[in-house]
């Protein structure tokens, strides 16, 4: 998912989809943990997509909007 995707969303959209992706993330750790993540690199991806919608959240919030 990248910026122009993510600043195109709106607030509820964007903490809906922050709640999709920690649900995500503590599954891909639940699988890391049995040893059944077969794609390691999903770990990054989602915690990055995480960082980047919680930015958004924080610039909206802050009303710098887009900086």
């Amino acid at each position: 998912m990248d910026m122009q995707d993510i600043r195109a969303k709106s607030e509820a959209e964007l903490r809906e989809e922050l709640t999709h992706l920690l649900q995500e993330q503590f599954n891909l750790r639940m699988q890391r943990g049995t040893g059944q993540l077969t794609q390691p690199h999903e770990m990054r991806r989602v915690r990055r997509d995480i960082a980047r919608i919680k930015t958004v959240l924080n610039q909206i919030s802050s009303g710098g909007g887009e900086a």
